[in-house]
Order: C-alpha cells, then sequence, then structure tokens
C-alpha cells in the first residue's frame, strides 16, 4: 500500500474487517479522512493507517 494510493469503500472494507455502513460512518463522523471526485468517494491509504494507529494508541 503506497501513502499516495486512493482506496474504494469495499477496498478499506475489506482492509478493516468492517462493513459498509460503519465505513462510511467514520468517513461522516471525520474519523476518516476522504475526498470525492466526480461521485465517487475516495479514501487515502495514509488516512487508513492514521486511523489504525489512532485506535491501536487509544487502546493502549
Amino acid at each position: 500500500m503506497h501513502d499516495d494510493e486512493l482506496l474504494t469503500v469495499p477496498d478499506v472494507m475489506e482492509r478493516l474487517k468492517l462493513g459498509r455502513s460503519t465505513v462510511y460512518d467514520l468517513i461522516r463522523s471525520r474519523r476518516l479522512p476522504s475526498i470525492t471526485i466526480g461521485r465517487c468517494r475516495r479514501i487515502p491509504a495514509r488516512a487508513v493507517r492514521a486511523y489504525i494507529t489512532h485506535e491501536l494508541e487509544a487502546a493502549a
């Protein structure tokens, strides 16, 4: 996974093992940054890594 890679919602669902509505909830709550290109939602790979890091630190 490269820092500049843009992931789709299904990509994020697979990587985080979460459902579609949970991923959209994370996006809506701004806990997972995303961009919209046309009608397509994309999540930077670095944002997914940052989310995982933040959650791990919060759980420690």
